[in-house]
Order: structure tokens, then C-alpha cells, then sequence
């Protein structure tokens, strides 16, 4: 009787605890190809994470042109896209919230992917993502980073540079969903925002753009 009840606790808990890859199992995971993530670099592995860097897109609102944001009402800013070379830098003031992406590639069939900060870049005020941290399986992506500067000095931006890590988690159970078929960014990842899909079939009119009022 003990012994069927520690069985059932044993599975209970492996099946609603979430199980992180550590640095020996992401490498062997990635060389059997069940995890995506080119290019990979061993000396980027952490015990239980894999640094990712960052890339040379950024998407920023044009302000001047943008009074105020109002997703409900599918009111978005206006966007323009900045390629910054291989040596080159964004400064990033304080206050200031943009999108960078990742240089990796990655994604994964069978695992949970999830994006953290680092602490170094933590400890200076800069964020990396607001909220929007779980990668679904299915999803293969150049991840989007929502970088923001909370310090009260500009932030220096170098492609290249270490930005975030990613982690790897089991699955309790292969999913009946994918992301390839329901996810908003599965074919465009390098976007800005989309409205969710239940709100679209609703509302057949094309997103608004703010307009800048001219008034003082």
C-alpha cells in the first residue's frame, strides 16, 4: 500500500513539475536534432541554459507620428526597422522600449523553451522582456526581445553581444496543438504586434495606425 502511494506521489510529481534540461542533455538533445538552435556554440552552455546573443534587427514606434497606443481598439504605432552592421552600436536611452532579435535560430518539436535575462545586464537596468517569455512547440523563431532601458543613462546595443539565455523544459505529454498551425508569429516572427486571432475574426477591418494630431 506505502509503496503504491510513494508510486502515484512519484508520477503526480513528475507530471506537474517542470523537468530543466541541463547543459550535458541540451547539447545531446540538439546533436540528435529533437531541439533546433543554429548556430550552436558549446562554450555558450550554462548548467541548465544556453546564452543567446544579439542580432542585428531592431523595430522601433516612430513617435513623432504616434499620439498614443490603444490595443483594444487595435490603435498601433508606427514602425520602422534599423539594421545595425557587425561592429556597430544602438544607443538605447532610458525609458526607451524597442524590439531586437535574437542572431540564433531556434525552436523545438518536444520541448518548452523559455527566454531570461541575464543577471549582469539585470543589474544595469536593461530588460529583455516584458512578459512574453515561453516559446510554444512548434514555434521556430529568431526570437523577438523586448529590450528596455530602465537605467537613467543611455544603454550601448552591440550585435553580437551576450543578451539573454534560453532555457529547455520537458513536456508532461506531446501536445495536440502546434504552433506552426495557431500561433500568430508562426510565419512572420519579425513583426510588431498582431492582434489575437479571436479579435481578427471579429473585426474584418485592417489595424489603425495612431495618428499624430498636431496639437500641442
Amino acid at each position: 500500500m506505502k509503496i503504491g502511494v510513494i508510486i502515484m506521489g512519484l508520477i503526480e510529481y513528475l507530471t506537474s513539475h517542470k523537468m530543466f534540461l541541463s547543459d550535458r542533455d541540451i547539447e545531446k538533445i540538439i546533436k540528435s536534432g529533437e531541439i533546433t538552435l543554429k548556430p550552436f556554440d558549446v562554450h555558450k552552455l550554462q548548467p541548465a541554459s544556453y546564452d543567446i546573443s544579439l542580432g542585428n534587427k531592431f523595430v522601433i514606434n516612430d513617435a513623432h507620428t504616434t499620439s498614443f497606443i490603444d490595443p483594444a481598439n487595435r490603435v498601433f504605432p508606427k514602425t520602422h526597422e534599423i539594421n545595425i552592421k557587425d561592429g556597430g552600436a544602438f544607443v538605447l536611452h532610458p525609458g526607451v522600449s524597442i524590439l531586437g532579435y535574437s542572431k540564433e535560430y531556434f525552436g523545438s518539436d518536444h520541448y518548452l523553451i523559455e527566454v531570461n535575462g541575464k543577471s549582469s545586464l539585470a543589474r544595469i537596468g536593461l530588460l529583455v522582456h516584458n512578459s512574453a517569455a515561453m516559446i510554444n512547440p512548434g514555434h521556430f523563431l529568431h526570437v523577438a526581445l523586448e529590450l528596455c532601458n530602465l537605467n537613467n543613462v543611455p544603454i550601448i546595443l552591440r550585435p553580437g553581444m551576450a543578451i539573454a539565455q534560453i532555457t529547455f523544459s520537458t513536456l508532461s505529454s506531446e501536445t495536440e496543438q502546434n504552433y506552426r498551425e495557431k500561433g500568430r508569429y508562426a510565419k512572420n516572427n519579425v513583426v510588431g504586434f498582431i492582434p489575437p486571432k479571436i479579435i481578427l475574426k471579429k473585426k474584418s477591418s485592417k489595424p489603425r495606425r495612431a495618428k499624430w494630431s498636431g496639437k500641442k
